[in-house]
């Protein structure tokens, strides 16, 4: 059959063959065209989809980029992260009265502000720490805490937010969490069991620095609200205090006008009514770089010096009210110290406290330290090389203060800055 089929094939001409081939030729060619025109079509729409999802991409980075970082709970992030413009949040401004009313619009004084804007921005860094830490250790106080945990968790937590960096970044001076009848200067020394407990009042005065520029605020936690008057007696006659502090005001005028508000109020404690008192001998005083007390007390009662306030200082106001004498003298064990701001060169014979002075140089300067913040650098057997420091006048004691036993003491305390144009309370936050 195979040989029929050939044998009966019809004969075409060789024109007719180049014809018929030509029309293959064209029909694939045709074909072929089509298959490339789908294909490039829809290469073409892979091509775009990839780019539109490129640039969904992209975008959403910019969008992450863009977002500010926000705290973490326990706070973990540096405050200087936070705020990538390296600009700090401005504390609150209270205009001036009478006769400097006109420092407000005066632009040389203005010039002299933009001048000290490096300043300024450093310490409200710190007073931004400040805020975010007593938010989160307010967040977590409670009866049965452990007081050493209590600082610890608190002070680690400034190391953390004002990332700690020698002298430059840091912790002012030891936390004062003093209870009760203590007024200030107490905490805890390593080994020390004592626990808050719901009927304390605690006052929790912590610093923070940025170059030395201190912030000092302080505030009274009180779980049982019978005490809630006193809390209110310093709360409002350090109000006071700020309101009536000024450039050329004399630092008696704001004691006067202290004792009035805190004087007005009394508290009722287990039955037995008791009259606020203003401490007569404790005081706010004027802060410089790297020195606590600067050399100006504000005091908290009437009758206190004649110097006045001047442009450019920064003061710390604090209250503290009593129920007992209001009056404190020095008791207990010691655990907060200080290297004297203008202490010259003093020899030395024992090798020990001149290892000691060493470290202190080196880690805290004229900064308050306190004999936990000696461990945690490692220093051991230090107690007779510390001695000898305060008895050679290099280092000074400060014991706690305390009122009569049984009493309860209140404190609350805010950082100003007396600027040219207007009064800035650098430590200022929602709670207080």
């Amino acid at each position: 059959m195979a040989t029929d089929i050939v044998n009966n094939e019809v004969p075409v001409g060789e024109e007719e063959l180049e014809t018929l081939n030509g029309i293959e030729k064209l029909e694939i060619s045709n074909g072929n065209d089509d298959v490339s025109e789908n294909s490039s079509s829809t290469q073409k729409d892979e091509d775009e989809e990839t780019e539109v999802a490129k640039k969904k991409k992209k975008k959403n980075k910019s969008k992450k980029k863009k977002e500010p970082l926000k705290q973490t709970d326990p706070p973990s992030i540096p405050v200087v992260d936070l705020f990538p413009s390296r600009e700090f949040p401005e504390g609150e401004i209270q205009q001036y009265k009478d006769d400097n009313l006109w420092r407000t619009t005066s632009e040389e004084k203005r010039e002299l502000e933009r001048l000290e804007k490096p300043k300024y921005n450093a310490v409200r860094q710190a007073a931004e720490v400040h805020r975010q830490v007593r938010k989160y250790i307010k967040s977590i106080l409670k009866p049965g805490m452990l007081m050493t945990d209590l600082c610890e968790t608190l002070e680690n937590t400034v190391r953390k937010l004002i990332a700690e960096n020698g002298l430059q970044a840091g912790i002012a001076f030891p936390t004062g969490c003093s209870l009760n009848w203590v007024a200030a200067h107490w905490t805890p020394n390593s080994g020390d069991k004592t626990v808050l407990q719901y009927d304390d009042v605690m006052k929790l005065d912590f610093g923070t620095h940025i170059d030395g520029y201190i912030v000092d605020c302080a505030f009274t936690v009180a779980f049982n609200p019978m005490y809630d008057p006193l809390l209110e007696a310093s709360r409002e006659a350090t109000n006071t205090g700020i309101k009536e502090a000024g450039i050329d005001v004399r630092l008696c005028d704001v004691g006067a006008a202290i004792q009035e508000v805190m004087e007005s109020y009394e508290v009722e404690i287990n039955g037995k009514v008791f009259q606020v008192k203003s401490i007569r001998n404790l005081n706010g005083h004027s802060i410089g770089p790297y020195q606590i007390h600067a050399g100006k007390s504000v005091p908290i009662v009437k009758g206190g010096e004649q110097t006045k306030m001047e442009e450019g200082e920064f003061f710390a106001i604090e209250t503290f009210a009593s129920t007992g004498k209001g009056y404190v003298r020095e008791d207990l064990g010691c655990s907060h110290y200080m290297k004297n701001f203008d202490v010259g060169h003093i020899p030395l014979r024992l090798p020990r406290a001149k290892q000691l002075l060493a470290t202190i140089n080196k880690n805290f300067s004229t900064l308050a330290f306190c004999r936990r913040y000696l461990d945690r650098l490692g220093e051991t057997k230090y107690l007779l090389a510390l001695k000898n420091l305060c008895d050679a006048g290099i280092v000074q004691p400060y014991p706690p203060l305390c009122d009569v036993k049984g009493s309860y003491v209140s404190q609350f305390e805010h950082t100003i800055l007396l600027r040219p144009t207007c009064k800035e309370v650098i430590s200022r936050g929602d709670d207080y």
